[in-house]
C-alpha cells in the first residue's frame, strides 16, 4: 500500500488516459458470447458543429451506462464514430477555405486554397475531387478536436474501434444497404415535387423541416369568372399566381357550391383554371376559396395528385421567378402577351422581391382588393436554412415509408424507452408521416448513389434501367468509376453513360451506424455477437430523424429492431433556459471547464441531469464536483493510512454503517439497471457525505486506538470495506480520482473491478439497525452545533450532554456511547425518555 502525503487531483487526467491506453482497459474482447456483451450504438458526433457542453452531458451519459455494464460483468462494445458528410460540413470547408463547388472543372491536383485569388472577397471555385479532399481536410482535424475532448473526458471508448461516417467501410454499407432495398423494389426513383433549400439547392426530407414564426402579408386579389362575376381569394404568396393550375372550395361550403366545375382566369396572366372541390379547403380560412399552385405548399401537392392537375412551375431551385414560358404546352393564356409581360417583371427576382412587385402591378390593373394586411404565420424552413423552403418537382430517391407506419410504431413499442415518454415522440412522429422518405441531396460530399445510366442516341438517360454496381465493387464513385460494359471514353457521349449526380442523405448513412460499427456483411462473427446492439443512446430532438431511420433500414433489412434501449438525453440550456447557439452567443465550450475544475468535476455536473430532461448550465454544481473529488482523495487518504491491522467488525455502528451502504448499493444497482444513473449518482453521494460528515468522525479517536486493538481493527476494516465499495460505485461517475485511490492499494483497474453487491457486505453488517448511525450522527451534529453557535472548537470537552428521545433511539445510544462520547469529547452522556427529540450541552468552563 501507497498512500502519497499530500494528494492531489491534478495531473490525474494525462496520468491514467496514458495508462488506460496502454494496457488496453476498454479494448473489447470478441470471444466473449452475446449474452455476456454489452453492445453501445455510439453517436457519432457531427464534427463540422462546435464542441460544447451539451457533448460533455449526453456523452456522459453514454459513459457512465457504458462503465455501469462493464463492472457488472459485461463485455462491453463502445465503439466511437465520426459524422463527417452532409450539407454542415460542406458550409464550413466553403466557410474555411473560401471555395464553393463547380462539378463540371476538372481535378486540380496541385490545389493549394491558401494560394488562391479571391476577387472581391468572392469564393474560387474548385472541382468537385478538390472540393471532397478540403471537406476530408478539415475533418481529419475537426475529428481530433473530438477526439482530444472525449479522451480527456475519460469515455471507457475503444478508440481501436472507430470509424467514419464518409469512410470506406460506410460508404460500402450504405451502397450495399440501398442496392438491397432497391432489388427489393423498396426504394424508387421520381420526378415528384419535393421540399428544397433555395440556399443549399438541394431536397429535404420531411425529418429536416422545422416551423418558424415570420412576417408575411395577406393580399386579397379579384379572380374573373369564365362565365361572368368574380370571386375574391386571399394569398401571402400573390407571385405564385403565374403557377395556379386550379381554384378549390369545401364541397360543403354553400357559398360557392355552385361554382365548382366552373373556370375561372388567373388575374394578369389569363390562364383558364378549374374551379374543384376538396375536403381539406378551409372555410374559414381567407375568403374560403383558394388557389392551387405547383407548388406553394404540400397541401397544394394534396390537390395537384389527387385532382390530377397540370403543372405550371415558376419558382426556380435558386428561388428566383423562372422566365415565362406562355403560349408554349401548358402554359395556354387568353392573352399571351399581357401574360409574358407580367411574368417578365417577376422574372430574375427572389420570390421576396416578386412578391412585392406583382403586389404593385396587381394594384395596377384593379385586381388588388384593398390594402395588404400584415400577418405572424409558420412557415416552413430547412433545420439549418436561413430562407423559407419552397417546392420544387425533381427526380430525386425515395425509401418507401408511409406503407410501413403501423409495423414502425409497432417497433417503437418493443423498443425500451428511457425515460418511457419519450415513446409519444417517437409514435406522433410515425403517425404524422405524410411522405416517403426522401435519401438524395444535391450535394457534393457525401455517400455516392452505386447507379449510373444508359444515354440514348440523342445522350438522354434512361432512368427507368438504371446500371446498378455489383456488391462486391463497392463503394464506388459513378463520377468517376465506370459500369460493367462501358469504357471511361463513353462517358457523357450519346450511346453512351453518364452517373448518378446526387449523394445521399446523411441520415441514410447514420440511420446504418449500428451496422458499420458491426461491420455488417464484412465480419459476421463480430456482427453476430453485438447485434442488435443493446443500448442507442441519443438526444431527443433527433428521434425523428437519426432513432426512426434506424429502426425503419433495421425493420426492412433484418426485420428486427437495432436495439433493445433507448437512452434519451436532454439539452443543455443556457442559465436563463434558452437553447444555447452560435447565432445567440449562449455557447459554453467544455475545454476551459474542464481544465479548471477537471473532467471528474464535469462528469459529475453530466451525471447529475436526468435522462430525458432538459439541463441549465450551471458551473456551480461544477464546483460542487471539484470539492467531491477531493474530498474522495482526503477520505480515502485518511481511511487508508490509519496503520492498524484489519481484523474482524464487531462494532455496532461500524456494522450499522455498512448495513446502510448494503441497502445504499441495492438502491443505485437499481437505479443503474433502470437506466436511471441520475439517481445512482444522488444516492451513493449522499450516503458518501454522510460517511464523510458522520461516520468518520464517530470513529476517528477508535480507530487511532483509544479503545484498543480489537475496537480499532473493526473501525479499520469498516472504513476499508466502506472505501473499497464506495470506490466502485462512484467509478463510472469520478473514473480518474477513483482508478488513483485504487491504485494505492489495490491491483489492475477499479473499473474492471466487479461491482459491488448487497451480499459482500452482508457477513461483516449482520442484522446490524441501521438507523444507529443516523440516530447517533444526529446527536454529535447537536452537540457539534452548540459548540459552533458558542464559538468554540468542535474538539472543546463537554462536560454534561442530555439527551431526550424515544426509549428506542435512547436504546441504540446506549450500544454507541463510547464512540459518541470520544467524537464528541463529552464528559458525561446521560439519556432521559421524551417525545420529541432533544440535546441539551454544557460545556466545561474554561
Amino acid at each position: 500500500m501507497t498512500v502519497p502525503e499530500k494528494p492531489s487531483i491534478e495531473g490525474l487526467e494525462a496520468t491514467w488516459g496514458e495508462r488506460w491506453e496502454s494496457a488496453g482497459t476498454y479494448r473489447f474482447d470478441r470471444s466473449r458470447s452475446r449474452r455476456e456483451i454489452y453492445a453501445v450504438d455510439t453517436p457519432p458526433p457531427t464534427v463540422s458543429g462546435y464542441i460544447h457542453v451539451g457533448h460533455v452531458m449526453s456523452y456522459t451519459h453514454t459513459d457512465v451506462i457504458a462503465r455501469f455494464q462493464r463492472m457488472a460483468g459485461k463485455m462491453v462494445f463502445y465503439p466511437m464514430g465520426w459524422d463527417d458528410n452532409g450539407l454542415p460540413t460542406e458550409r464550413r470547408v466553403q466557410n474555411h477555405f473560401g471555395v464553393r463547388c463547380d462539378p463540371s472543372l476538372p481535378y486540380d491536383r496541385d490545389l493549394d486554397p491558401d494560394a488562391l485569388e479571391r476577387p472581391n472577397g468572392e469564393p474560387v471555385a474548385v472541382s468537385r475531387p478538390n472540393f471532397v479532399e478540403l471537406c476530408g481536410r478539415l475533418t481529419a482535424e475537426d475529428e481530433r478536436a473530438f477526439e482530444e475532448l472525449f479522451r480527456r473526458l475519460a469515455l471507457s471508448v475503444d478508440w481501436s474501434m472507430t470509424y467514419a461516417t464518409i469512410d470506406e467501410r460506410s460508404r460500402r454499407a450504405s451502397q450495399r444497404a440501398f442496392l438491397r432495398l432497391l432489388t427489393r423494389d423498396l426504394t424508387y426513383q421520381a420526378d415528384a415535387p419535393t421540399m428544397w433549400d433555395v440556399d443549399f439547392r438541394t431536397a429535404v426530407a420531411q425529418a429536416e423541416i422545422e416551423d418558424r414564426e415570420v412576417s408575411g402579408t395577406y393580399h386579397q386579389v379579384n379572380f374573373e369568372l369564365e362565365a361572368g362575376g368574380s370571386v375574391e381569394i386571399e394569398t401571402s404568396r400573390p407571385e405564385l399566381i403565374p403557377a395556379c393550375v386550379a381554384l378549390v372550395v369545401n364541397p360543403e361550403d354553400e357559398r360557392f357550391r355552385e361554382l365548382v366545375g366552373k373556370h375561372a382566369l388567373t388575374p394578369l396572366f389569363g390562364a383558364r383554371v378549374p374551379i374543384v372541390a376538396h375536403r381539406l379547403a378551409d372555410p374559414e380560412k381567407g375568403t374560403g376559396i383558394a388557389m392551387i399552385c405547383t407548388f406553394g405548399d404540400m397541401t397544394d401537392v394534396i390537390w395537384w395528385r389527387e385532382h390530377s392537375l397540370p403543372t405550371r412551375v415558376v419558382v426556380q431551385r435558386d428561388g428566383t421567378i423562372a422566365p415565362p414560358r406562355w403560349g408554349q404546352p401548358g402554359w395556354e393564356s387568353k392573352d399571351v402577351e399581357a401574360a409574358i409581360a407580367a411574368q417578365s417583371e417577376l422574372a430574375g427576382l427572389s420570390t421576396t422581391r416578386a412578391r412585392k412587385r406583382i403586389a404593385e402591378l396587381l394594384a395596377q390593373s384593379g385586381h388588388l382588393v384593398g390594402a395588404p394586411t400584415p400577418v405572424r404565420h409558420a412557415v416552413k424552413f430547412y433545420e439549418r436554412g436561413e430562407r423559407p423552403l419552397e417546392i420544387i418537382s425533381s427526380r430525386q430517391w425515395f425509401v418507401k415509408t408511409l406503407e410501413f407506419r403501423e409495423d414502425l410504431v409497432k417497433r417503437g413499442r418493443e423498443l425500451h424507452w428511457h425515460p418511457e415518454h419519450m415513446r409519444a415522440r417517437y409514435e406522433s412522429w410515425v403517425e404524422g408521416l405524410n411522405t416517403d422518405w426522401c435519401v438524395s441531396r444535391q450535394r457534393f460530399f457525401g455517400v455516392p448513389f452505386p447507379v449510373w445510366y444508359a444515354l440514348d442516341d440523342h445522350g438522354e438517360p434512361d432512368h427507368e434501367h438504371p446500371l446498378l454496381a455489383a456488391e462486391e465493387r463497392l463503394p464506388v464513385d459513378p463520377s468517376s468509376d465506370v459500369p460493367e460494359g462501358f469504357t471511361a471514353e463513353q462517358r457523357g457521349a450519346p450511346g453512351g453513360f453518364v452517373g448518378d449526380p446526387d449523394v445521399m442523405d446523411t441520415w441514410a448513412t447514420s440511420s446504418l451506424t449500428p451496422q458499420i460499427a458491426g461491420r455488417w456483411c464484412e465480419d459476421d462473427d463480430l456482427f453476430g455477437r453485438v447485434f442488435p446492439m443493446d443500448l442507442r443512446p441519443q438526444g431527443h430532438d433527433i428521434i425523428r430523424t437519426w432513432l426512426f431511420y434506424t429502426v425503419l433500414k433495421s425493420h426492412l433489412e433484418h426485420d428486427s429492431l437495432p436495439w433493445t434501449n433507448a437512452a434519451i438525453s436532454g439539452w443543455v440550456l443556457d442559465p436563463e433556459r434558452k437553447k444555447m447557439s452560435k447565432s445567440k452567443g449562449n455557447v459554453v465550450t467544455p475545454m476551459p471547464l474542464l481544465e479548471r475544475y477537471g473532467a471528474d468535476a464535469a462528469r459529475y455536473w453530466a451525471a447529475s441531469a436526468r435522462l430525458g430532461a432538459d439541463t441549465a448550465f450551471d458551473e456551480s454544481q461544477i464546483k460542487v464536483g471539484r470539492r467531491l473529488t477531493i474530498k474522495v482523495l482526503n477520505a480515502s487518504r485518511f481511511a487508508l493510512s490509519i496503520e492498524a491491522a484489519d481484523g474482524v467488525v464487531t462494532e455496532t455502528l461500524d456494522r450499522s454503517m455498512l448495513r446502510q451502504l448494503a441497502e445504499t448499493i441495492g438502491e443505485a444497482t437499481r437505479a443503474f439497471t433502470a437506466y436511471d444513473h441520475a439517481r445512482a449518482l444522488e444516492v451513493t453521494e449522499r450516503f458518501f457525505w454522510s460517511f464523510c460528515d458522520d461516520y468518520l468522525e464517530l470513529v476517528k479517536g477508535r480507530a487511532y486506538g483509544a479503545r484498543g486493538a480489537d475496537a480499532a481493527a473493526s473501525a479499520v476494516s469498516a472504513l476499508r470495506a466502506a472505501l473499497s465499495v464506495l470506490l466502485r460505485m462512484f467509478g463510472p461517475f469520478l473514473p480518474y480520482v477513483t482508478e488513483e485511490v485504487w491504485s494505492w492499494w489495490r491491483e489492475g483497474s477499479v473499473h474492471l473491478a466487479p461491482w459491488p453487491t448487497e451480499a459482500e457486505l452482508a457477513q461483516a453488517a449482520g442484522g446490524a439497525d441501521p438507523a444507529v448511525l443516523d440516530v447517533t450522527a444526529a446527536v454529535l451534529g447537536e452537540v457539534r452545533k452548540f459548540k459552533a453557535l458558542n464559538k468554540q472548537s468542535l474538539r472543546a470537552r463537554a462536560e454534561r450532554v442530555v439527551v431526550r428521545d424515544t426509549p428506542d433511539r435512547l436504546a441504540i445510544l446506549e450500544a454507541v456511547a463510547a464512540d459518541l462520547r470520544e467524537a464528541g469529547n463529552i464528559e458525561r452522556l446521560e439519556t432521559i425518555e421524551g417525545d420529541a427529540f432533544a440535546v441539551e450541552t454544557t460545556l466545561a468552563s474554561a
